[in-house]
């Protein structure tokens, strides 16, 4: 199936009574899976009932905010690590450092080279919409970050363009990650 992405035209001028159009790429996320389907599902892979599934669940949730929030670097299995971060203010002077220092706290996911691995194999399909949300575009690719590509076709993938639907543009959001893998 691949990764869905949105590619909307937007103004990306940052001087006032400018405008500079430029298509801007973020994940088109999918509705976030609650926790039942989540243990129902495992249920099913592994053949234990949802019960044993659930407390299971419910008991490494536990113990991963109670080591993360103490400080430890937490492993996931098939995923990768969590830990603690922090941004804080430099103040010259060491009578000066304390708390009140720390701006914001949040957890670093780190994934494993698995996933990584997996998600640079994954294909992407782009759905490009104009500043009015009409779909403009629509890419599928299946090549892979390294791909440099070749004279015919510079972007590396194969494209398939056509007016793809009438799909409605988004709210213009991306995450809010600051790029070093934070989840917020």
């Amino acid at each position: 199936m691949g990764i869905k992405v949105k590619a909307i035209e937007r103004n990306v001028s940052f001087e006032k009574g400018k405008q500079k159009w430029a298509y801007v790429m973020q994940a088109d996320l999918y509705s976030q899976l609650g926790a039942s389907k989540v243990i129902e599902e495992a249920a099913v892979r592994s053949g234990l009932p949802k019960a044993v599934i659930n407390a299971g669940w419910s008991a490494i949730g536990e113990v991963i905010a109670a080591w993360a929030t103490e400080g430890h670097s937490v492993a996931i299995p098939g995923l990768g690590s969590l830990r603690f971060g922090l941004n804080s203010t430099a103040v010259d002077d060491v009578n000066k450092v304390s708390t009140s220092l720390i701006s914001r706290r949040y957890i670093i996911f780190v994934p494993n080279t698995e996933i990584k691995k997996e998600l640079e194999e994954t294909s992407i399909n782009i759905t490009c919409y104009d500043r009015n949300g009409k779909v403009v575009k629509q890419v599928t690719s299946t090549d892979t970050p390294s791909d440099g590509g070749d004279d015919n076709n510079p972007s590396g993938g194969g494209s398939s363009t056509g007016d793809g639907g009438s799909q409605g543009g988004g709210s213009g959001t991306g995450g809010s990650g600051d790029g070093d893998g934070t989840v917020e």
